[in-house]
């Protein structure tokens, strides 16, 4: 029996595109419906830069037998109201887009009190981006994101053999303007970014997602003898005003999008240089960081690259990085099917499980954690011992650091005053 659909995430959070047509022609015939999720891309089809790195655009020939499907945030990168998404459709050659049907299924899942300020939002979503205004809005974002890693560039130059944080993507950036598409190509070999073999012409970088590199971690996962986590950078950044999208161990993430005031990443690169002179000085906490430590006091006679470096040893004595890999590459074994697990929970059939024990257990909760944002677990698979590992270093390093938790969705806290912290994970309970 052939799957019925396929769903690819079509950017990742970090970035990463793929060839949507080797990907189309390649299952044409073997998946019905192909469906790419660029929750992160909307953005793509107004600008030949990105050619063929997006679901559908036109004059490319349509797959014989596979409809394909898109579904974009318009809040995330275009110009939607929270919430605002679209669903895209191309019908295939031979199959064509059942409407009835389609909108049926739609109007199960929706309110009949739709909120039309976001449905208006799309429409002005869409009306902004005709050409030649979407055109211009796309490459200015692109040119904004290039003339920062420029400037990441230089002053890292101008510090010399000293540290300095790097911006992910490739050696060689266009001395002015956006460059070619070719750029960003991810090459088999290269080794800036670390995923050895890949097929000619498959990846690309989006250049507005800029993943910015902290030092203690190389890309092979062995940590250097002093290191800066990215949680106690993003906590500086916050207090100077600069709120960062995704905060990974050694990693932070920034977006360029279509709405960011021209010039307004010289706030972020100044708020960095003041980091590294703060962290160079061991400043004291409560001076570079009033506010967290007004929240959190036991940090207020530390200096700042003392935590900085409490927290790297934390990090490398867990070897954290080795063991979040090994965790999502263990043996995941699924005991039941997903609906049935989860909905043990409507019929109070589960049981709360400490950390220690959850080895072999199923669970009914998604386990997610963050960083990196990546689903570990679904409803109706077990725990293994890899995973039990990692959720025990959780409990340590949120006792040790708190205000830098590791923040696990679907990890319970036990919610007792005084002692050490218990985390619970809700499980089907034996027996049932």
């Amino acid at each position: 029996m052939r799957p019925r659909i396929l769903t690819l995430t079509q950017s990742t959070y970090d970035g990463v595109l793929y060839n949507t047509e080797t990907i189309k022609h390649g299952l044409d015939g073997y998946i019905a419906n192909l469906h790419f999720d660029e929750a992160w891309l909307p953005h793509a089809a107004f600008h030949e830069f990105y050619g063929q790195f997006h679901a559908m655009g036109k004059k490319r020939p349509r797959p014989k037998h596979q409809m394909v499907w898109s579904t974009q945030s318009t809040h995330k990168l275009l110009a939607g109201l929270s919430q605002a998404s679209q669903v895209l459709v191309q019908d295939a050659v031979d199959v064509r887009l059942d409407r009835h049907l389609f909108n049926e299924a739609y109007l199960m899942h929706t309110s009949t009190s739709p909120q039309y300020a976001i449905i208006a939002s799309c429409d002005v979503a869409a009306a902004m981006m005709e050409a030649p205004g979407g055109k211009a809005l796309v490459e200015e974002s692109i040119a904004e994101s290039l003339d920062f890693r420029r400037a990441m560039r230089k002053v890292d130059a101008e510090f010399g053999k000293d540290w300095w944080f790097t911006v992910w993507g490739p050696d060689k950036l266009a001395a002015e303007g956006i460059g070619r598409q070719a750029d960003w190509m991810l090459k088999a070999g290269d080794k800036w970014h670390g995923f050895g073999a890949l097929a000619e012409g498959f990846n690309m970088l989006d250049p507005i997602k800029c993943t910015i590199v902290t030092p203690g971690l190389d890309l092979s996962g062995r940590f250097a003898k002093t290191g800066i986590p990215a949680s106690v950078v993003t906590k500086f950044l916050a207090e100077h005003g600069v709120v960062v999208e995704k905060t990974g161990l050694y990693s932070f993430f920034i977006m360029f999008t279509i709405g960011i005031t021209k010039g307004r990443w010289n706030t972020l690169l100044t708020a960095l240089q003041q980091f590294k002179d703060d962290y160079d000085r061991n400043a004291p906490m409560w001076r570079v960081l009033p506010e967290f430590c007004n929240a959190h006091p036991r940090y207020e006679r530390m200096g700042l690259k003392d935590l900085c470096q409490a927290i790297h040893e934390q990090y490398a004595q867990g070897d954290i990085a080795r063991l979040t890999t090994e965790m999502y590459l263990s043996d995941l074994q699924p005991a039941m099917k997903p609906s049935d697990a989860f909905a043990r929970i409507a019929h109070r059939e589960t049981e709360r499980v400490e950390v220690d024990a959850l080895e072999g257990r199923i669970t009914t909760s998604l386990l997610t954690p963050y960083p990196p944002g990546i689903p570990l677990l679904i409803p109706g698979e077990r725990f293994n011992r890899r995973i039990v590992e990692f959720l025990r270093f959780t409990r340590r390093f949120n006792d040790a650091f708190p205000g830098f938790d590791t923040d696990v969705h679907g990890l319970v806290e036990s919610d007792e005053e005084g002692g050490p912290r218990r985390y619970f994970v809700d499980c089907v309970r034996d027996g049932v």
